[in-house]
């Protein structure tokens, strides 16, 4: 069972109970689900070199939410990722926002998250600046998550980090040893007061007063880069739930699997078609926010200095895979005829072409 198919048979049933909540970047979103690969006025055309046949196909709608699109992007994202990797530790840190300020980040979505992100930042760089055994130049890469894995509503940042910094004045890699970053408890204590004068004095609303003295700040030591970034790409270009996680609707009421936290073993929750549908699209972000976020030496501005420390590692013997940046492939179709592969000819918007190019 599809996440589309479900939102199309009870879109009415939907509207009507979530009136109200629906913002205009989740109708946008519903808009362009409901038109995925069914709009005939945009077709891709194909032809086959090794016969005479040729097919249309509608287009995707390519938006993030989707859960039928962008089926390469996480791909393509791990590969660039991949490329940034250095051969050390590596660090997980997590920034929660509290109970308390959800309902805030819900009415101001766009403001609360790029706080987060901003605020999230400037801890991790004045931590390491202060740190004795970093000091120098550090890298990052930011993800936003906006659920737990029951799909709740849980506004968090995930930070991977690499375990040391670029000393400029000595120009060496300043490694930080054992497995031990920054004090938990230190960040979370800044964490919350920096996020605050930050909402006080950027948004004009009235905070609740009832907010937490302790925030929760993770930070943990994760080996090696690549698992930690293959976890923060799970849910960032194919929608909050995949159509597979889908088990089925009995009764009006539709179940999903998901994967417990604490006992690590699946389990199925199972609610209302509506409260369901509200539950996914709930974690529609707002249009143009970005999601993902590539700070000081992982930054593009960075690129030939991560570069020279990759070359300066593999100078000092160390061992690891200089992985070049992937270049995204034509797309392909088989010919349903001959099973040779079809040539793209071009998008037609009411027969008439639109361009001659397109990338997997």
């Amino acid at each position: 069972m599809k996440f589309i198919d479900i939102l199309r048979d009870h879109l009415d049933t939907f509207n009507q109970a979530y009136e109200q909540q629906i913002t205009s970047s989740m109708r946008q979103a519903i808009y362009a689900m409901l038109s995925c690969r069914t709009n005939t006025e945009r077709n891709s055309h194909w032809a086959c070199q090794g016969c005479s046949h040729t097919a249309d196909f509608p287009l995707s709608c390519g938006h993030r939410s989707c859960s039928q699109c962008q089926h390469n992007t996480t791909q393509d994202w791990l590969n660039k990722q991949q490329t940034k990797l250095l051969p050390v530790e590596y660090f997980m840190v997590t920034f929660t926002l509290p109970f308390e300020l959800r309902a805030v980040a819900k009415s101001h979505p766009e403001q609360v998250y790029q706080a987060m992100f901003t605020v999230a930042a400037s801890v991790l760089k004045d931590f390491a600046h202060n740190s004795k055994s970093l000091g120098g130049k550090i890298g990052f890469t930011g993800v936003l998550h906006t659920h737990n894995r029951r799909r709740d509503y849980h506004p968090h940042l995930h930070f991977i980090i690499p375990a040391g910094s670029f000393n400029k004045d000595k120009k060496q890699w300043q490694k930080s040893r054992g497995k031990y970053l920054f004090n938990a408890f230190n960040l979370a204590k800044v964490w919350r007061a920096r996020l605050m004068e930050y909402l006080i004095n950027k948004l004009d609303t009235t905070l609740p007063s009832a907010i937490p003295k302790k925030w929760v700040v993770d930070c943990q030591h994760v080996g090696k880069g690549l698992p930690a970034l293959k976890y923060l790409s799970r849910y960032l270009y194919r929608g909050v739930l995949p159509d597979k996680s889908i088990i089925g609707m009995t009764d009006g009421k539709v179940s999903f699997k998901y994967q417990d936290s604490q006992s690590q073993t699946t389990r199925i929750r199972t609610l209302p078609v509506t409260d369901f549908l509200w539950l996914v699209l709930q974690h529609v972000l707002p249009k143009g926010l970005r999601r993902v976020r590539d700070y000081g030496l992982l930054s593009g501005n960075f690129r030939k200095l991560r570069q020279q420390i990759q070359l300066m590692f593999a100078v000092a013997g160390t061992v690891f895979p200089l992985v070049e940046e992937a270049k995204r492939l034509a797309a392909i179709r088989p010919c349903p005829c001959c099973q040779q592969p079809m040539t793209f000819m071009g998008i037609y918007l009411n027969r008439r072409p639109m361009s001659s190019t397109i990338t997997a």
